[in-house]
């Protein structure tokens, strides 16, 4: 039998996720924390609009010029080192605004959601979120992801990155004390391939 029809299969992995342990050291998250005073927070929804309670935040969109520009290159390397290892969209834009998000012990939280939907959502493909609170801040906050019947809790050190496809179910579990902060952005392109 001929074989020259056949194409070598690679096999991805379509609900795993991946980390950078230290993304930003605790100098560079000093520094970042430092140049979000600046930006104004809105309230956090959910497509532009919020719901009591589904989604409690503060956000800030943050500017996609100079002087956020390392943080984006930075978050750009990992999503590539990520999307090598376990996906391989093809990605090609980073056409959002990164989030700093802030969520308080006042119940605090995003419930269960996926990044991705219509319109401009249909182009994420990579979510990635970025801890910028010691764990010993505040209590709940968990980033879980649900990839099967048992929500998965992520790591959550200080300056770690999580890298996940956006169209995995996840949360914030509410915050129960202190202030949980961080970075979200999303990566994507085309039709999701």
């Amino acid at each position: 039998m001929d074989d020259s029809y056949i194409f070598p299969i690679k096999y991805t992995e379509p609900t795993q996720y991946y980390t950078f342990q230290e993304a930003f050291s605790p100098e560079e998250i000093e520094l970042i924390l430092e140049l979000m005073g600046d930006l104004p927070f809105i309230e956090g929804s959910t497509k532009g609009k919020t719901e009591d309670g589904y989604r409690r935040s503060s956000i800030k969109w943050v500017p996609q010029e100079e002087t956020f520009k390392w943080i984006y290159d930075r978050i750009g390397e990992m999503a590539i080192e990520a999307n090598d290892e376990c996906w391989e969209f093809d990605l090609h834009s980073m056409p959002e605004r990164m989030q700093y998000t802030e969520y308080y012990e006042d119940g605090g939280q995003y419930n269960w959601h996926l990044d991705i939907g219509p319109n401009e959502l249909s182009q994420r493909k990579i979510s990635i979120t970025i801890q910028l609170s010691d764990p010993s801040e505040y209590e709940g906050g968990n980033l879980e992801l649900l990839k099967g019947a048992i929500p998965l809790s992520c790591p959550k050190g200080k300056g770690t990155a999580v890298l996940f496809p956006s169209y995995i179910l996840h949360r914030i579990s509410p915050v129960t004390k202190g202030t949980r902060r961080s970075l979200v952005l999303w990566l994507g392109g085309n039709h999701l391939k």
